[in-house]
């Protein structure tokens, strides 16, 4: 488990050789990637559908594998978010309005993907004055009426707090809310400066009193410490939260936060069983694990 009683110094200590190298990654984050029919067809559907992924507009390293079997995480209300978060690669700048047919276009994905299980996200839209609320209820109805088996999970931005905006959301009974911490509250500030660290707790916690089954996840390697992780998972779970992921934070380019280190596999695991202490329904943790990878199993 982690150690939270370490002192930063000695743990800094420890892991200096874990710090990165400017030009080349630890071998347990080397990823291969590789194409089948699967993938193109993926990418054919996404495309003619004119639907965007957070596989592609975030850089995830998992693209290849989860679109060679035949999942993505699609991303709604369009590809521009209103925030500048410093880790994150999804272009900001002034977003279009909502697309009215986008929700149509994301079940008819789903159905012809072959989704039993369909992951959802979204750019934060701050400049809505529901901040997308409506067009979240939108595509969960739409998914639901041509896909009536299909299970589906969310991933949400904070609606600033709005709780009138997460009940509209959550009307619609998604199986799982997701809502991300992303980083240790230190570090909020640098990392994510239009967000709120208490925040995205309440978000968590409003959505549970409201009978959402919920989940969080966080990037590390940013300069966190084991405490500010382990209180992190504390303040999750203090709010009922059921899953939690971690994995590696990445730079997607120069423009971004540098990696402070790379984590090693067995810290991962370390996190996982502290999350099972803390006794988390599901935890997944490991340098490649994102939010919704292998949501599915998760649930």
């Amino acid at each position: 488990m982690l150690n939270p009683d370490k002192s930063d110094q000695s743990t800094q200590k420890k892991r200096s050789d874990s710090r990165p190298s400017a030009f080349r990654k630890p071998a347990w984050l080397k990823v291969r990637y590789t194409i089948n029919d699967d993938f193109r067809e993926m990418r054919d559907i996404v495309r003619q559908n004119h639907l965007h992924t957070v596989c592609e507009e975030a850089h995830c390293p998992n693209q290849g594998e989860c679109w060679r079997h035949r999942t993505a995480t699609i991303m709604i209300l369009g590809q521009v978010c209103t925030r500048n978060c410093r880790f994150c690669a999804v272009q900001s700048e002034k977003p279009q309005p909502p697309d009215t047919a986008e929700p149509e276009r994301v079940a008819r994905a789903v159905s012809l993907i072959g989704l039993k299980y369909a992951v959802i996200t979204s750019v934060t839209r701050d400049d809505l004055p529901d901040y997308g609320a409506e067009q979240w209820a939108m595509t969960i109805r739409a998914i639901r009426r041509r896909n009536p088996h299909c299970k589906i999970e969310i991933l949400i931005p904070d609606f600033k707090g709005d709780q009138t905006a997460l009940k509209t959301v959550l009307a619609e009974k998604p199986d799982v809310l997701g809502h991300n911490l992303e980083t240790v509250r230190r570090l909020y500030p640098l990392a994510r400066p239009q967000a709120d660290y208490s925040q995205s707790l309440a978000v968590l916690e409003h959505a549970k009193a409201l009978g959402a089954v919920t989940k969080t996840g966080i990037m590390v390697g940013l300069g966190e410490t084991d405490s500010e992780i382990y209180d992190l998972m504390k303040d999750a779970r203090r709010v009922q939260c059921d899953t939690f992921t971690a994995g590696q934070y990445l730079q997607p380019t120069k423009d971004y936060l540098p990696v402070k280190r790379f984590v090693t596999p067995d810290e991962f695991q370390a996190i996982e069983n502290t999350g099972r202490h803390l006794g988390y329904r599901a935890v997944l943790a490991g340098p490649l694990v994102r939010s919704s990878y292998h949501a599915e199993q998760l649930l």
